[in-house]
């Protein structure tokens, strides 16, 4: 569609180079312009939305999404529950469309004519976008103009598509026409199979100026063979049952070292676990959701909003964890002290910018650009991210170099390798969200929709795999004192010590000077008095008052 607004009918005429660059540009601006329509699921619902002017033509989004290629039918194939087709059957049904101009508009008309308005319902793959307009007329139109009719190339008030004999499920064009006077016209309720697997967008348009501030209300069913489910959504719901099975068993294999040596579990263990369960009510949760949506067609808003509130609530607490394990609680120090309400702050936080985030991402909204709320939200939780991470390395620089003066070896083996694996995941973590970025970049039409699921699944698999580690590392055993805080190991002096002189060096100094003083006074009154009992038994009680 090489095309751009002029403000009117003339004509330009550009290189076919410069009309395929211009086509992606207004592409582009288009599929920008879908976040208007925050939709409800697979079933597409339009509250009197209103149509953009662009170029000669006014256009309305009413969605995009990944469709496979319809199965083929068998005579044993069931019928769906909802609209009685049979299953394997990828299409996109048009019900109760209507379109209400306004009366001014409607009195512009002849009473005497049948056909007084025009609107068309059109149906593209992005591979097939340079059929749109003029591109290969050399014209930035989008509609057809008086010249380029008379040259016999398109009909004056439709949109230009061209055909392709080779190529049967291109552009799709079902019209509706305006009756005489009448404000409202009905769209004949129909459906549109697909037979060619893409990323499917949908436009209302019109070209007559006349129609100007018409509106649309009603609603189109997007199907895929086995489901409502959006097609680049498809995947999740197997990888979310997997996830939930690999929790499930996670979970079974904790509990049992749990309970085998649960005389011996710390606190820290009772937070692994809550993180553990969380996670698998999540996958869980996650996999029921899309079902349901793979079945009805419709995400209810109370089932998606417990759903990512747990999620939010899982990344809350998975931080958290990371955070005062790399503390040392229950391994340097008994308890946070004093860092407990910033703890908890930092925390809340982080679940209410998170929570907003994923509810943007998940409620009413399947189309592939969730608008620019998401931009906004985004860079909060990515913001107190990085808080997170700054102060978990900065907590496990601090925590390695109190079990190096303590020469708390076993100790301070564990968190080497939490801290060279927490780095790692870190380094992966980059590298991820690069190609993140790089993937985005260069896709910005969706074409890719069958590989965009590996994107969260990374994320999830990666959340598990530090899990795990931390389970490997603090695993429940008959000697909890490898990990666990030990107040005859003088971990509770020390660490007051480091906190008030500033340097362990120092108190085992004054430790070792004052051990030697009443070694040498002992000496010295053994020597003196060693036949007299009660001068020995007064030396020592003298020592102990020192």
């Amino acid at each position: 569609m090489a095309y751009t607004d002029h403000g009117g009918d003339r004509r330009r005429y550009r290189s076919p180079r410069s009309s395929n660059a211009h086509c992606r540009i207004v592409f582009l601006f288009l599929t920008f312009h879908s976040f208007i329509n925050l939709v409800g699921a697979s079933i597409h619902d339009y509250q009197n939305e209103t149509f953009i002017r662009r170029a000669n033509s006014f256009f309305f989004h009413g969605g995009s999404e990944g469709l496979y290629a319809s199965k083929p039918i068998s005579l044993n194939n069931s019928l769906s529950s909802q609209d009685n087709f049979p299953t394997g059957k990828s299409f996109i049904r048009f019900e109760s469309i209507n379109f209400r101009r306004t009366k001014e508009s409607a009195q512009m008309a002849s009473a005497m004519q049948q056909k007084t308005g025009l609107v068309e319902a059109i149906i593209i793959r992005v591979r097939d976008r340079n059929n749109i307009g003029g591109v290969s007329l050399n014209s930035d139109a989008i509609c057809c103009t008086p010249e380029l009719a008379k040259e016999g190339s398109c009909k004056l008030g439709e949109v230009i598509i061209r055909e392709n004999t080779d190529e049967p499920n291109g552009p799709k064009r079902l019209q509706t026409f305006f009756e005489g006077q009448n404000e409202e016209t009905n769209m004949v309720i129909q459906t549109v199979d697909i037979n060619s697997t893409g990323m499917y967008y949908l436009y209302f348009m019109f070209c007559d100026p006349q129609l100007k501030d018409t509106v649309i209300s009603g609603r189109t069913v997007w199907r895929n063979p086995d489901g409502y489910l959006p097609g680049k959504m498809t995947p999740l719901m197997t990888f979310y049952g997997l996830m939930s099975l690999a929790y499930l068993f996670l979970g079974l294999v904790w509990f049992l070292w749990f309970v085998r040596y649960w005389k011996d579990v710390i606190q820290l263990h009772y937070h692994i676990t809550a993180v553990i369960g969380l996670g698998m009510c999540e996958m869980a949760l996650w996999y029921f959701e899309y079902a349901n949506f793979n079945s009805t067609g419709s995400r209810p808003m109370i089932i998606t909003g417990w759903v990512v509130t747990f999620t939010a609530v899982k990344k809350t607490v998975s931080r958290l964890l990371l955070l005062v394990v790399s503390m040392g609680y229950g391994v340097v120090r008994p308890t946070l002290g004093g860092l407990t309400t910033k703890v908890l702050l930092l925390g809340v936080v982080y679940f209410v910018a998170s929570e907003a985030l994923e509810l943007v991402e998940h409620l009413g909204n399947i189309n592939d650009f969730s608008g620019k709320a998401r931009l906004f939200l985004v860079l909060p939780v990515a913001l107190l991210d990085a808080c997170f991470i700054l102060w978990i390395f900065s907590s496990l620089s601090k925590t390695l170099e109190k079990l190096q003066i303590r020469k708390s070896t076993g100790k301070l083996e564990l968190y080497r390798k939490f801290t060279n694996s927490l780095a790692v995941t870190v380094l992966l973590s980059v590298i991820w969200i690069g190609y993140e970025l790089y993937f985005n970049s260069s896709d910005p039409l969706g074409e890719l929709w069958r590989r965009a699921w590996v994107i969260p699944a990374f994320w999830t698999l990666l959340s598990y795999a530090l899990l795990i580690l931390i389970c490997i590392l603090w695993v429940p055993s008959r000697n909890p004192t490898r990990y666990s805080y030990s107040e005859e190991t003088g971990d509770d002096f020390d660490d007051e010590a480091v906190t008030v002189v500033g340097s362990g060096v120092k108190v085992s100094g004054e430790m070792a000077t004052m051990l030697e003083r009443k070694d040498r006074k002992a000496s010295l009154t053994s020597l003196v008095d060693h036949h007299h009992v009660f001068g020995v038994i007064d030396d020592l009680e003298e020592d102990k008052r020192e």
